[in-house]
């Protein structure tokens, strides 16, 4: 006798057919309702553990979960470059998007405003050119008045004596 055998033969001496088909349509039409995020994998791990022959892959588990969360959870969870691939993926992004959908708007406008200037802060600081020493004068030897902003001393004077400097 093989596995396959043994396994559908137990099944048939020990399992009601009825209330096998009665969890199988309440794994079929669970949804999640007013439960948190939590209690829903909880509920449906416990179902798919009875019903183990509707995923043949942790993929078509994931499609399942998916259809059974709130569809504005859904949409988080599915936000994103790629969907969900693993339950593990899927249960923490659910998670995730519970929080947010529960957090007050203004907070999560808030939030993300200051995600927003921080990245801004952090363009214009990249894209500030390095701050190198400041370029050496062209003057004479050090210790000559070098500083042509004002010209030499003796334009000073002629401008001062001119009475045009001291207004």
């Amino acid at each position: 006798m093989t596995w396959e055998d043994f396994v559908e033969e137990f099944k048939e001496k020990y399992f009601n057919t009825e209330v096998m088909e009665a969890q199988q349509d309440e794994l079929s039409n669970f949804r999640q309702g007013n439960l948190l995020v939590a209690e829903t994998v909880q509920k449906f791990e416990q179902l798919a553990r009875l019903c183990p022959h509707l995923f043949s892959s942790e993929r078509d588990k994931v499609r399942k979960m998916m259809k059974m969360f709130r569809s504005d959870l859904a949409v988080v969870i599915n936000s994103g470059p790629y969907p969900p691939t693993t339950v593990v993926d899927c249960v923490s992004r659910a998670v995730r998007a519970e929080y947010w959908v529960g957090q007050n708007r203004e907070q999560r406008a808030k939030f993300f405003q200051e995600k927003r200037e921080e990245k801004a802060q952090a363009k214009q600081i990249q894209a500030r050119p390095s701050q190198a020493p400041p370029p050496k004068s062209r003057g004479g030897p050090s210790g000559q008045n070098n500083n042509r902003q004002y010209g030499s001393n003796q334009q000073k004077r002629k401008w001062n004596a001119g009475g045009q400097g001291n207004q």
